[in-house]
C-alpha cells in the first residue's frame, strides 16, 4: 500500500508522520528535523505524497526532497480545500491552526466543532456545520503565563503547571500563582466554550497541543464531557487530510 508523508513543524517540535489513507500507522517527534531523517522514511516506506507546513521558516532542502521524491504539497491557506475560508489575512493565519480546522470538518462532518490547541499560545478555532471557518482568538499558553509573572515581577517564582494542585485558591505564593494560572487558563477555555455553543448548539470540542490532556481531563469532569475529544495528532490528521481530498 502506498502511503502519505505528513511534517508538521511547529513552535517546539517536530512532528513526522506516515499515514495509509486516513490512518496513522507511523509518528516521531524531532526535536529538530533533518535532510537524512526525511531520506530513511521515503527508503524505509512505498511513500507516494508527502506534504509540509511549518509556522516558523522554510526548509527548502527538505522541501525540494520531497518535490524529487514524491507526489509533494505545499501546505498554505491558498491550496483548494473543503473550508470556506473567511478569515480577512490568510497570509497571516498560522498554518497549524489552518490543519486543525480542516481534520475537525474531517472527524465531524455535518457538524460545528471548536478546535482548542493547547500549546505554546491556547487558539481558539470555530467551523461550522457548513464548513464556514470565520477567525478565532489566541491568549497565551501555560507555560507562557508562569514565565510572564516570573519575568515581569521582581520577586515572583519561577514555577511550571502542577497536575496534583487542583484548589480554586493558594495558601502560599507558589500556590496562588498556580491557582490563578491553571484555573484562570481553565476558567477562560470554559467562557470559550459556552459562547460557542450559545452560537451553535451541536458544537464538538476538539482538544490537541502538549497541555491538551491537563485541560482534557478537567474539561471530561465538567458538563462538557459528551461534547469534548483529546486529538493530540489533529494538525497531521488536518495535513493528510488535504493529500486525500487532492487525490480523491
Amino acid at each position: 500500500m502506498k502511503s502519505n508523508l505528513v511534517i508538521d513543524v511547529g513552535n517546539t517540535r517536530t512532528k513526522i508522520a506516515i499515514f495509509e489513507n486516513r490512518k496513522l500507522v507511523k509518528l516521531d517527534i524531532l526535536e529538530f528535523l533533518s535532510e537524512e531523517k526525511v531520506s530513511e522514511y521515503l527508503v524505509s516506506y512505498k511513500i507516494s505524497c508527502s506534504i509540509f507546513s511549518s509556522v516558523t521558516a522554510s526548509l527548502s532542502e527538505i522541501e525540494s526532497l520531497l518535490k524529487r521524491e514524491t507526489n509533494y504539497i505545499k501546505f498554505s491557506t491558498s491550496i483548494p480545500t473543503a473550508i470556506d475560508l473567511q478569515y480577512k489575512s490568510p497570509e497571516t493565519l498560522g498554518l497549524d491552526r489552518f490543519a486543525a480546522v480542516i481534520a475537525a470538518q474531517c472527524l465531524f462532518k455535518g457538524l460545528s466543532s471548536l478546535v482548542i490547541d493547547a500549546g505554546t499560545c491556547i487558539t481558539y478555532d470555530s467551523i461550522d456545520l457548513h464548513g464556514v471557518y470565520k477567525g478565532g482568538s489566541i491568549s497565551p499558553g501555560l507555560k507562557m503565563r508562569f514565565d510572564a509573572l516570573n519575568h515581569y515581577t521582581k520577586r515572583l517564582p519561577l514555577l511550571s503547571v502542577d497536575d496534583s494542585f487542583d484548589k480554586w485558591f493558594g495558601k502560599s505564593t507558589s500556590q496562588c500563582i498556580i491557582s490563578g494560572v491553571q484555573n484562570g487558563a481553565f476558567s477562560e477555555i470554559v467562557g470559550f466554550i459556552n459562547y460557542y455553543i450559545s452560537e451553535h448548539p451541536d458544537l464538538q470540542i476538539l482538544l490537541c497541543g502538549g497541555d491538551s490532556e491537563f485541560f482534557g481531563t478537567r474539561l471530561k469532569n465538567s458538563i462538557f464531557a459528551e461534547r469534548v475529544k483529546i486529538e493530540p495528532d489533529l494538525v497531521l490528521i488536518g495535513l493528510n487530510e488535504v493529500i486525500y481530498q487532492h487525490n480523491d
